[in-house]
């Protein structure tokens, strides 16, 4: 199963905007890549529905481990027609991780820069954040692991971007969880808002 290391960072309007212009001018644009997402947070895992509006297509993806858990997520993806992704949505709500279940909206626009992906984006959970990520082939060397995270520190330091720890990334997504079940268990008619 391919491995995907990945980084996060979260960051301001401002720094968003320097970060576009700097992977305009030195990066490698892969455009516009706006998505609509339902995912699952299970115990050790993290399961998605994937609507890629801006590609016209869709897939479920199961990430082997969450966010906070380590920089390597073991990835398996399995591609639906767009117009599955309903129908996947019901079939895993019925399959009772309708509890788990959050929605999202990322606008999101793609950079290559160095051997690194580059995911700069914005979500009402994350706010304006970017994905650095490496993808590796099956069951990667903890050698080629540390590489590729190595290469992405590096790259994030060349664009004046700091990263998140995994700390940090644990306490994010445990406060948004959070925030999540409690808006969850609010009377029906109550304010609300969507992640």
């Amino acid at each position: 199963m391919p491995v995907e290391i990945e980084m996060r960072a979260r960051f301001t309007r401002e720094d968003h905007d320097q970060l576009i212009s700097r992977l305009e001018r030195d990066g490698e644009d892969l455009g516009c890549d706006d998505k609509r997402i339902y995912f699952y947070v299970l115990p050790e895992q993290l399961l998605k529905v994937t609507d890629n509006i801006a590609a016209g297509s869709a897939k479920i993806t199961l990430k082997g481990n969450k966010i906070g858990q380590g920089a390597a997520f073991p990835e398996t993806e399995i591609a639906i027609a767009k117009d599955d992704v309903a129908a996947a949505v019901r079939i895993f709500n019925a399959l009772g991780f309708e509890s788990t279940m959050h929605r999202a909206y990322n606008q999101r626009r793609n950079f290559r820069f160095r051997g690194v992906e580059i995911a700069v984006k914005w979500s009402e959970a994350w706010g304006h954040h970017a994905e650095f990520e490496v993808l590796l082939g099956d069951d990667p060397s903890p050698a080629a692991k540390s590489e590729a995270g190595d290469r992405i520190a590096a790259v994030a330091d060349e664009l004046g971007v700091t990263l998140m720890t995994e700390a940090q990334l644990a306490e994010f997504t445990a406060a948004f969880e959070a925030s999540e079940r409690a808006r969850k268990e609010q009377p029906a008619g109550s304010a609300h808002s969507t992640a």
